[in-house]
């Protein structure tokens, strides 16, 4: 399907600028530094104090261990001496030292399973958290964010990108502390032992760490380009199975299949690279390390036939050097999975540093009479391009308003600021005379209810989904609110009637029941400002019938703004506010504003009459 430049994506679903496609703002998304993002990491990992310490404790006594092994060897290996061209063997020393031997690689063994329990619980307790935290920041982003973000890069970083950082901290975290506690260990006896042949050990370090900075930045690039393009490809597939019927009915599907090919193909040359890099570390490491391995042979060889040193040390050294060296080959062949978790890291990290809706209101809102007084308002989506200016209505408590025009006029838009999805750039906006931004946002909602074009259902009961405004409302209210919606016929003669329990987004039922759900949730939430936003553009003429009693009923007693582009639902309104760019052109009733010839006759001429303006 043809790509669409910014300025082109539809509306979003309250009237934003539109959701990214697969090709939106992410990609142009630029990584975070590496430490910032490890410190954040471990101030994750160390909200565990208790679990933490215990690993430490653990993997303190399993690097002691297997530290104390080499050194056993050497020991071993000493009591089995050559004397005037006897072989000499200390029996009694050989075989405490065997014995010592024994129980070490047991303990060894226990202490390990042991640190593998404490580690996975320590993964899975820091994933839980930072899990949570990113839902909890997603549920308290502003609407201007979720309208310029694809859901499905959303959704890749609350399931992949927190994966990758379980995956990683389950298998690395031991090895990481593991590989710091062995190196300093490993030095201390290697000093110890000849401090001349330590340093012929140390040679390769500076190589290791070169190799490991340059390879490092090969690296990052890729992976961070990696888990971008599955967040886009997660968004391309999420999008076009919501929208499948309409890719079948303008038989898209090929233009679907070769751009979801395209976002594969440029997934696939991303990661091989990355695999490439990331593979290629190993093997460089351990050709270095076997560099070093061989010198210490050589010149300890050449030390033991001086009488320096004793076979015995020859082989701790050995067994030493690799223990030094094995944690940065292992730190090395787990780069490419740490790598990815911090690139999901990061992406995580991004959203969590997003700001939440602010809401700087302290007003409590109670006895709400439903006096709104648009005073004058202005609002741009994007700096430059307001979509409304000057807005100034009055509505009174208990009328009926409907706001007409055509297609971005600005309806919505006017919805958007009244709930306070978006705070407006100039005038005011009034619930009873007290200025919205002084309101709390939660007391602002509470008594506003939306019935939407596209309704919004979960998977859950029917009841459920009634008492979505009202949690502690009971049955028997639940079936009150469904009568006044005439949504109660329907619902009983469903198999569990209200306990039926709704596939995704009520797939099971159709779209006028659906409509009617939703109505009755309004209905019960008992709200003293209603808005209905297109709430029967979506319906056949019969349904609308059924739709429109059930909110005339719901508009009872309370003031109503009705956003219609059929026009015959909004004849009976008190006030019909005609807008166009961004103003009222005409305000007044049905048969004022015909009798005028002006905007509203045009859209009535052009639904009714066929007329051409």
């Amino acid at each position: 399907m043809a790509n669409k430049s910014p300025d082109m994506r539809a509306a979003g679903p309250m009237g934003g600028p539109g959701r990214g496609g697969p090709h939106g703002p992410m990609i142009r998304e630029k990584p975070k530094d590496t430490k910032g993002t490890l410190r954040r990491l471990m101030r994750y990992i160390g909200s565990s104090r208790g679990l933490f310490i215990a690993l430490l404790v653990i993997m303190l006594f399993v690097t002691i261990l297997s530290l104390a092994g080499p050194a056993l060897q050497a020991n071993a290996i000493d009591a089995i001496t050559l004397k005037e061209g006897q072989l000499h063997i200390d029996f009694e020393a050989l075989l405490t030292i065997l014995g010592a031997m024994v129980a070490v690689y047991v303990l060894s063994s226990v202490l390990t399973y042991l640190q593998q329990i404490f580690t996975a619980r320590l993964s899975q307790t820091t994933v839980l958290r930072l899990r949570s935290d990113l839902f909890a920041r997603m549920e308290r982003l502003p609407i201007r964010y979720l309208d310029n973000h694809p859901s499905g890069d959303l959704m890749s970083r609350m399931t992949n990108d927190v994966e990758n950082v379980s995956n990683t901290i389950s298998q690395s975290i031991a090895s990481l502390l593991s590989s710091v506690l062995t190196v300093i260990g490993s030095l201390v006896i290697m000093l110890y032992y000849n401090p001349f042949l330590t340093l012929v050990s140390l040679v390769t370090l500076p190589l290791s760490m070169v190799v490991s900075v340059k390879m490092a930045g090969f690296m990052r690039k890729y992976f961070m380009r990696q888990q971008v393009l599955l967040g886009s490809l997660n968004g391309h597939i999420e999008e076009r199975i919501t929208g499948y019927q309409t890719v079948m009915a303008y038989g898209q599907e090929q233009d679907t299949i070769d751009e979801f090919a395209q976002i594969s193909e440029q997934l696939r040359r991303t990661g091989i690279r990355a695999q490439i890099f990331g593979g290629m570390m190993g093997p460089m490491m351990n050709v270095i390390g076997n560099l070093g391995f061989l010198l210490i042979a050589g010149v300890g060889g050449a030390m033991a036939l001086k009488g320096a040193i004793t076979v015995g040390v020859i082989q701790a050294f050995l067994s030493y050097s690799k223990q030094f060296t094995r944690p940065i080959n292992e730190i090395a062949n787990l780069y490419a999975s740490i790598q990815t978790a911090i690139a999901g890291a990061e992406r995580v990290f991004t959203i969590m540093d997003e700001p939440s809706e602010p809401d700087a209101g302290t007003v409590e809102l109670a006895d709400v009479k439903g006096d709104i007084d648009f005073d004058h308002v202005v609002f741009a989506y994007k700096e430059g391009e307001p979509v409304l200016k000057d807005f100034d209505l009055r509505v009174k408590a208990g009328q009926k308003i409907a706001i007409v025009g055509a297609t971005g006029a600005g309806k919505t838009t006017v919805v958007n600021l009244l709930t306070r999805f978006y705070d407006i750039q100039g005038g005011a906006i009034r619930l009873d005379g007290v200025d919205i931004t002084d309101i709390r946002k939660d007391s602002l909602r509470k008594n506003i209810a939306i019935v939407l074009q596209d309704t919004v259902l979960f998977s859950d009961s029917i009841a459920a989904n009634i008492r979505y405004g009202r949690p502690e409302a009971t049955l028997e209210q639940c079936r009150e609110a469904a009568a006044t919606a005439n949504a109660d016929t329907f619902i009983e003669r469903l198999p569990q009637g209200y306990e039926t329990h709704l596939a995704e987004s009520g797939a099971n039922l159709s779209q006028g029941q659906r409509q009617l759900i939703s109505i009755a949730r309004a209905v019960l939430a008992d709200p003293r400002v209603l808005i209905l936003d297109e709430a029967t553009s979506s319906v056949d003429t019969r349904t609308e019938m059924h739709i429109q009693q059930a909110m005339l009923a719901l508009m009872q007693n309370r003031t109503s703004l009705i956003i219609a582009h059929r026009l015959s639902t909004i004849r009976d309104a008190d006030i019909i506010v005609v807008l166009e760019g961004g103003r009222i052109a005409e305000a007044g009733n049905h048969e004022t504003l015909l009798g005028q010839k002006g905007a509203y006759w045009r859209l009535y001429q052009n639904q009714f009459a066929g007329i051409a303006t």
